[in-house]
C-alpha cells in the first residue's frame, strides 16, 4: 500500500498469507493475500452493538464477491473481527489462490489467517498518524 505499513505475514504449512493496513482517518484499509495473489473479494465491515450483549461490541459486514471466487469468508471473516476489536470501519480487500488446495490445506490457510488477523489488529492497535499516513 505504501513503503511506511509493514507487511505482516503468517507462514505456516506451507501456505503463506500476507497483510498491509493503511489508516484512512478513522477507518482502516487492509489488503490481505497469499498463493496466486489477487483480489477476488472486499468486505466492508462496521461495529455496532452486540445482538445479545449491546453493551459488547460486535460488527456486520457487506462483502462483494468476483464470480467464481471464493476470497468472500476470509474478508467478512477479518472485517469483522478487526471492526468489533478496534471499534471502527474497515475494508479487507482478499485475494489468494493456491491450485488443488485439499481440506487439509484449507484448514491451515484459515488457522494462518486467524493468526493473521491477530497480527493486524495488534499492528493497527498501535499504530501511530506518523507510521501510517492518512
Amino acid at each position: 500500500m505504501d513503503d511506511k505499513s509493514p507487511v505482516l505475514s503468517v507462514e505456516t504449512g506451507g501456505y503463506s498469507v500476507f497483510a498491509q493496513c493503511r489508516r484512512m482517518g478513522r477507518d482502516f484499509l487492509v489488503a490481505v493475500w497469499g498463493g496466486e495473489p489477487h483480489i477476488g473479494a472486499v468486505a466492508m465491515a462496521q461495529p455496532r452493538p452486540k445482538l445479545q450483549e449491546p453493551n459488547k461490541i460486535s460488527a456486520t459486514a457487506s462483502v462483494f464477491c468476483y464470480v467464481g471466487h471464493k476470497d468472500d469468508e476470509v474478508a467478512k471473516i477479518m472485517a469483522e473481527k478487526i471492526a468489533a476489536d478496534l471499534n471502527t470501519r474497515v475494508v479487507v480487500a482478499a485475494g489468494m489462490h493456491w491450485d488443488n488446495l485439499t481440506r487439509c490445506g484449507l484448514r491451515q490457510v484459515l488457522s494462518n489467517v486467524e493468526e493473521l488477523t491477530l497480527q493486524v489488529i495488534g499492528e493497527l492497535k498501535n499504530v501511530s498518524e506518523d507510521r501510517m499516513n492518512r
